[in-house]
């Protein structure tokens, strides 16, 4: 089991949305687009390991043979598939890590337009 699907067995309650105070996000990094920016990438990574989690499992069951007559439902795969699509949305954990500092992020020394 990912390191992911264990962080959010953990953590039950991320799955519902709740409002955020946009004050509380700012002062974190002191810029509120910063802060959003750093969450939205951090939920990018969420989403790729996800994915990539979810087709290695579902590729375990795939049929490599294009006939229609091996075509059939599978029970293990529909599970995977409906226990992926129950967990929180990438944004949300991406979110909760945030509040949580548990994600590293740094500034870069050189300013672009000073």
């Amino acid at each position: 089991m990912s390191r992911l699907r264990k962080q959010w067995g953990a953590n039950t309650t991320a799955n519902v949305v709740e409002t955020r105070n946009v004050i509380d996000i700012k002062s974190k990094t002191g810029n509120l687009y910063e802060s959003i920016a750093i969450i939205g990438k951090r939920a990018n990574q969420i989403n790729i390991a996800l994915k990539e989690e979810l087709h290695n499992k579902l590729e375990e069951f795939a049929s490599h043979t294009d006939s229609l007559e091996e075509i059939h439902e599978n029970k293990e795969q529909i599970e995977i598939s409906k226990a992926y699509e129950r967990m929180p949305n990438p944004a949300l954990l991406a979110t909760q890590e945030f509040f949580d500092d548990k994600i590293y992020y740094r500034k870069s020394d050189n300013d672009l337009f000073s």
